[in-house]
């Protein structure tokens, strides 16, 4: 509760920074306040998903702790899962600053970072540190700018990250790093999962060859989650739905920023990026229904994109996800967010007769 009202009162000043400044203050102001305690959560919000205890279903997106600096801190916050990252096996600066706008006329972000971040050995050291703590903590990797091998990049994050993941989010659904989204295409998604698995596998010291894992301990394996742009073609979402049960992946997270731009009002609507928040909701809403009905309900989902309030969660839920995540939302919304949708989510739930998140799965 400290992070909330401390962010009561620093709001009106961080709005006066620049986007990037002012995120690099709520990390501070997350450091502050230190790991804190998880609330307790109704047992209705409570779920499985890949073999793994969600406390509830909102976590917090990949790109808001890139270094995995402050995981505790956001369960504390309510979340019933982190993803920190995107995480390379590199340091690296990532793009030109300015890079992060504020498009608040539209309650919208416009980010091209392009993957900035301390590197696999500075995050390695932090997250294995808190290893022995309990929560849900999602490890999202990636893969350098300049790299030579991408697909070497992502094993040997994975190989470097699986012991420390409750599971691993493979990200190649960015817009800012060019070629990344190519990876996307069947054949070099084939190659990429496999590599991730087997390197995953190595690190686990399993043999099982598939990414249905569970909740990572001593010699257990991190499933592996896949996070898709919502900026496909029917083929695309069709082959990677195919593939993604044929690997037996954990989830599909769908989806990341969106490069298409619908009728913005801010001034910052012409920057390049990619667009989340409010704007993004219908899109990201569209793509998991398309992910539902192409896997057949086979796999997971995980909805992004544009979820601010209990209802944009519950809609994602009631469409195929199981999960939900949330980013942009809380530069706006603060960081009382996941307590807030979680509090809506359980008076929307006896609204509509459904006993638990998951029974609600789907059913739209």
């Amino acid at each position: 509760m400290r992070a909330v009202v401390l962010y009561s009162l620093i709001r009106p000043a961080l709005f006066r920074l620049d986007a990037e400044s002012a995120h690099g203050l709520a990390l501070a102001g997350l450091k502050l306040a230190g790991p804190g305690r998880a609330p307790a959560c109704p047992a209705a919000l409570a779920s499985e998903v890949a073999g793994i205890a969600f406390p509830n279903p909102v976590g917090m997106a990949a790109g808001f702790d890139k270094d995995g600096e402050v995981p505790d801190a956001l369960l504390a916050l309510g979340f019933g899962f982190a993803e920190v990252g995107s995480i390379t096996p590199l340091p690296q600066a990532g793009n030109p600053k300015p890079r992060l706008f504020r498009l608040v006329e539209d309650r919208a972000v416009i980010n091209r970072m392009g993957f900035n971040n301390k590197g696999g050995e500075a995050a390695l050291a932090r997250l294995s540190a808190r290893r022995e703590r309990p929560g849900v903590v999602g490890i999202n990797i990636g893969a350098n700018k300049d790299s030579d091998d991408r697909v070497a990049d992502y094993a040997t994050m994975a190989r470097m990250m699986a012991p420390h993941a409750t599971y691993l989010a493979v990200n190649i659904s960015s817009p800012n790093t060019p070629g990344l989204r190519a990876l996307q295409d069947e054949s070099a998604l084939t190659g990429l999962l496999d590599a991730v698995i087997a390197a995953r596998d190595e690190a686990c010291g399993s043999a099982n060859g598939t990414a249905d894992g569970t909740a990572n301990g001593s010699g257990r394996r991190p499933p592996v989650f896949l996070k898709v742009a919502p900026d496909l073609e029917a083929a695309d979402i069709d082959a990677i739905a195919r593939i993604a049960i044929d690997r037996k992946l954990g989830a599909l997270i769908v989806s990341n920023t969106t490069i298409s731009r619908p009728a913005l009002a801010s001034p910052h609507a012409g920057e390049t990026g990619g667009l989340s928040g409010a704007p993004l909701r219908d899109l990201a809403l569209q793509r998991l229904r398309d992910f539902r009905k192409a896997t057949g309900g086979a796999i997971p989902l995980v909805g992004v994109g544009g979820i601010a309030t209990a209802e944009d969660a519950w809609a994602r839920i009631r469409a195929g996800a199981s999960l939900v995540q949330v980013y942009s939302a809380m530069v706006y919304e603060g960081p009382n967010i996941a307590r807030r949708i979680c509090k809506g989510l359980t008076s929307l739930m006896k609204r509509d007769g459904f006993a638990s998140i998951a029974d609600a799965v789907g059913r739209e």
